[in-house]
């Protein structure tokens, strides 16, 4: 990733930071890195659910959605499960997804469904 695409990156979690915490998610960490296995954008909690969330967004031309890649979710989905077990946690949590089109925020919930 270039700079200018990690500034980018960067602000879109930032706004999807403000977004969460006003739909009443507590945030409990960003860019968890786990190990070898992958990153995890945020990492919040709402109603006793753990949520594990990809945060993506682009020009008007494309839908983000679509850059995550089955590859991608499997990096996300395996560094949750690291994240349960290295924290030793017994709790509900969900893979989402957080798509940022031209300002416009969407959360989809369970992507892995």
């Amino acid at each position: 990733m270039t700079q200018n695409n990690t500034s980018i990156g960067n602000a879109n979690e930032t706004l999807a930071t403000k977004f969460l915490e006003q739909n009443n998610f507590s945030i409990i960490e960003r860019n968890y890195y786990a190990r070898k296995l992958g990153e995890i954008d945020i990492i919040a909690s709402k109603n006793s659910v753990l949520h594990f969330i990809e945060v993506k967004s682009a020009g008007a031309d494309f839908d983000p959605i679509y850059n995550i890649t089955p590859t991608k979710l499997r990096k996300v989905i395996n560094s949750a499960y690291y994240y349960i077990k290295e924290r030793k946690l017994d709790m509900a949590f969900s893979i989402d997804a957080l798509i940022i089109r031209k300002g416009d925020i969407e959360l989809i919930e369970n992507i892995t469904l």
